[in-house]
Parts: C-alpha cells; sequence; structure tokens
C-alpha cells in the first residue's frame, strides 16, 4: 500500500447498518484513475463484491458523495453505491445476515489502474479501510423468547421509555431474521420479531396461518414494561403482507400495520382463528412460471385473480380494521403484481368509505425491500416456491427506495401507535 493514499469514512468507520457514511480518498496524483473495491462476507460465508473507477480532482481527491463513478458496478453519483451494487460470484444468491449480533463488515480499498501496473502488479493496493456496519444499538437489549407458543426474539431499547411496540413478522422461509426488528428497535421501538415454523422445537413445514399465535404475540408484547402504545403496529412483507393484513382486520390492539409488497388476498396456506378457517387460500398456477436465461423464474402472473367471483371468499376484509395502514408497492415488481394488489387494497377501503390509510409506490423498485445499504437482490431461491425467481428491480431506483421506505416506515409508525408519555423523537 502507498503510505500518501488515505481512505477514510466519515463521520466513523463504525456505525449502523442503515447509517449511511462518506468516503473519501486523499493523498492521489492529479487526476489519477483508480478503482475502489468493497468486499463483504454474510452468515452462509458467500462473498459479495463490487467495484467502480473513480477519477480524483486537481487536489489528488475524490469524493463518493460529490464525484462520478466512471465505470463498473454502478455510474454516476452514487455516495453509498459500492454497498448496494455488491454482489455474490455465483449468481441468484442474496446477501444474509440474520443474527442481529453479526455486524455487515464491509472492507473498502483504493487500487491503481491495471494499465498502470506493468512493473508493480495488476490493480496494486494504495489503500484500505474497514466500514463495520452494527444491526443493533448500543443499549439495546435482545431477548430470545420462548415463552407460550411464541419463538422469536424482543428488542428493547436503552432508557426509560415509553416506547411504541411492533410486532415484525418475518415468519416464512424458515428460521428466524433479526436485522429489521434489531434496526428498528435501535430507532427507538420495542420490537417483536416472531417465526412461525423450522426453527426451535417447532414444525419443520408450515401447513395453515394460525391468527391466534399472533394475537399471543401481541399479548406478550403489550405487558412489556417498556411498551408504552395502547396498540401495537404490525410490519410485513410479501406473504406475511396478507397475514399483517388479516391480524388487523381479525385482532383487536393494532393501531398501525406496514404491508410492504403484499398481496389483498389470503395466498397460498388457509387461515385459521379459533381452530376455524376464516379464509380460504389464493392459489397459484405453477405453468405460469416463466423461465429465463439466468436460470431464474419470472413469477409475477402466477397468481389466480383474486377478484375472480370463484376466489372473492380470499379476500381480507381489511374493511373491519380499527387501525391504520401504509401500503407499500414497487412497481418493478417480478414476484408478484404489488401494484395491482395495492390499487385493489385502496379501492376497497374507498368502497367502505374508509379513509384509514396512506400508499406509496417505487418506480423501479423491485420485491425484495429491506433496510437500507444492503446489497441489492435481483434473484434468489424462493424458500417458499421452492425454486429461484426473480424478484425484479432496478439497482440505483431499488437502493433509493429503500432509503426512503425506511425513514417513511419509522414515521409511519411514530404518528400513529400513541404512546401514554411524550412521543420518543426520531433519531433518523
Amino acid at each position: 500500500m502507498s503510505s500518501q493514499v488515505r481512505l477514510r469514512l466519515l463521520p466513523r468507520a463504525r456505525c449502523m447498518f442503515d447509517e449511511p457514511v462518506q468516503v473519501k480518498v486523499a493523498g492521489l496524483r492529479a487526476r489519477q484513475v483508480v478503482t475502489m473495491r468493497a468486499r463483504s462476507t454474510d452468515d452462509k460465508g458467500l462473498v459479495f463484491s463490487s467495484s467502480a473507477t473513480y477519477k480524483a480532482d486537481g487536489s489528488g481527491e475524490i469524493d463518493l458523495e460529490r464525484d462520478p463513478s466512471l465505470s463498473g458496478s454502478y455510474v454516476g453519483v452514487e455516495p453509498m453505491g459500492l454497498l448496494w451494487s455488491m454482489r455474490a460470484d455465483t449468481l441468484h444468491k442474496r446477501f444474509q445476515i440474520k443474527n442481529s449480533l453479526n455486524p455487515h463488515v464491509v472492507k473498502l480499498s483504493v487500487h491503481r489502474e491495471e494499465e498502470e501496473e506493468e512493473e508493480e502488479g495488476e490493480g496494486r493496493m494504495l489503500a484500505e479501510a474497514t466500514n463495520e456496519r452494527l444491526l443493533i444499538g448500543d443499549g439495546v437489549s435482545r431477548l430470545p423468547i420462548k415463552e407460550g407458543n411464541i419463538r422469536g426474539v424482543l428488542f428493547t431499547p436503552s432508557g426509560r421509555g415509553p416506547f411504541p411496540a411492533v410486532l415484525d413478522l418475518y415468519i416464512l422461509g424458515g428460521g428466524l431474521s433479526e436485522k429489521r426488528a434489531s434496526l428498528l428497535a435501535s430507532r427507538g421501538f420495542v420490537v417483536l420479531t416472531v417465526v412461525a415454523y423450522g426453527y426451535d422445537d417447532m414444525p419443520k413445514k408450515i401447513k395453515g396461518v394460525h391468527l391466534d399465535y399472533f394475537e399471543e404475540a401481541i399479548q406478550l408484547l403489550k405487558k412489556q414494561d417498556k411498551v408504552g402504545s395502547k396498540g401495537v403496529g404490525v410490519l410485513s412483507f410479501s406473504k406475511t403482507g396478507d397475514v399483517a393484513l388479516s391480524i388487523a382486520s381479525y385482532l383487536p390492539g393494532v393501531e398501525a400495520t406496514v404491508c410492504i409488497n403484499g398481496c389483498c388476498s389470503n395466498t397460498v396456506l388457509p387461515l385459521y382463528h379459533n381452530k376455524s378457517q376464516i379464509l380460504p387460500p389464493l392459489m397459484l398456477d405453477i405453468s405460469k412460471m416463466v423461465p429465463t436465461e439466468s436460470g431464474a423464474f419470472m413469477s409475477k402472473n402466477v397468481m389466480h385473480n383474486s377478484l375472480a367471483e370463484e376466489n372473492k371468499a380470499t379476500l381480507v376484509p381489511i374493511e373491519q380494521a380499527k387501525g391504520r395502514f401504509l401500503f407499500v408497492a414497487s412497481e418493478d415488481d417480478l414476484n408478484w403484481d404489488s401494484k395491482a394488489y395495492m390499487d385493489q387494497m385502496v379501492e376497497r377501503l374507498q368502497h367502505h368509505g374508509k379513509d384509514n390509510f396512506e400508499s406509496v409506490s417505487y418506480p423501479g423498485a423491485g420485491h425484495y425491500l429491506e433496510p437500507p445499504y444492503g446489497p441489492y437482490c435481483p434473484s434468489s431461491f424462493h424458500a417458499f416456491g421452492g425454486t429461484t425467481v426473480l424478484w425484479g428491480g432496478e439497482p440505483r431506483s431499488h437502493a433509493a427506495a429503500e432509503v426512503h421506505l425506511w425513514r417513511k416506515i419509522q414515521e409511519f409508525f411514530r404518528t400513529h401507535l400513541s404512546c401514554d408519555a411524550i412521543q420518543i423523537k426520531a433519531r433518523l
């Protein structure tokens, strides 16, 4: 490495996963062209990487907030492009960090351009730095839950509270994912993330969704000492979107529900409450899966028509809900037609004279909307569908959508989860 070249991460190299960092390089020759690289390894040992070509200014400096990438994994001015553009060497892999205690460690480096390396070796490293991106904030407690039927993890912020409470539904796909819950708790919410199968002593497979389980989870969450909200929020994504709609529609005590790229019907699995089936499932037609050259399938049109007469019994009666909804749809979702489903939800509520909702859609975003600055995932194995599918999205637009949505979710919950004391100030 060159002793003169410096790679800095501002305001600090250690930050929260959902926080941006400013990447700056100094000590280069005037207008020197270099390659910047990022590299990280997920919980499964898969290596993800990105690279971009930059040209220093007259002072030999590069600032990713100011300077455009000329080529590589992305082009243009993208301050966090090195992080969200990281990809695995093999196709159809999603970056996974499920345990909140494991930080997202990104190795950033600056290299000479290859054509300059005739004598010194290809792409010699000039400087490097490590960005440690934490999934759980200082003072946030993490408590594994095995109480009654509930299996999951409870995250509680530091301080006396009271705090608003959120039930995080990352229940499908088997196993437990803590990332979204721990990050939300780090922003001032008590969050319980639960799992429905494939974890601990739970069944390995799921045959139906039982609202009784979530009713029990809500009661467990509401009795926590630091919880101040009268009701709870529910955060959902994809299939769990219709689960969240059903929770809000059939169970008491739900004040605010976020449905990200969900369906207006109960999908795939029958829905039960008090040992009785209350909604049949909207099923899918596998023959409508479209193969692509990459080996992944496009499944956007596989679901049966939710509005067809024979399927109307699967529609979730969201007009029964007492709380507020935030409907979110990605317009380039290739998993299913999230935008059409969102429009149907809005139309249903308006038809019943309801205005207890807001909606947001993101052009160019794909199905997998997660907390921001993680590697964008265009395709991966669909645990519920049992095959590899395209999620859709244009990387730059998708990354921007994740930044906007993460703030929107926090604002929505803070606004609609009423606490007995003064609302916690947003730490955005």
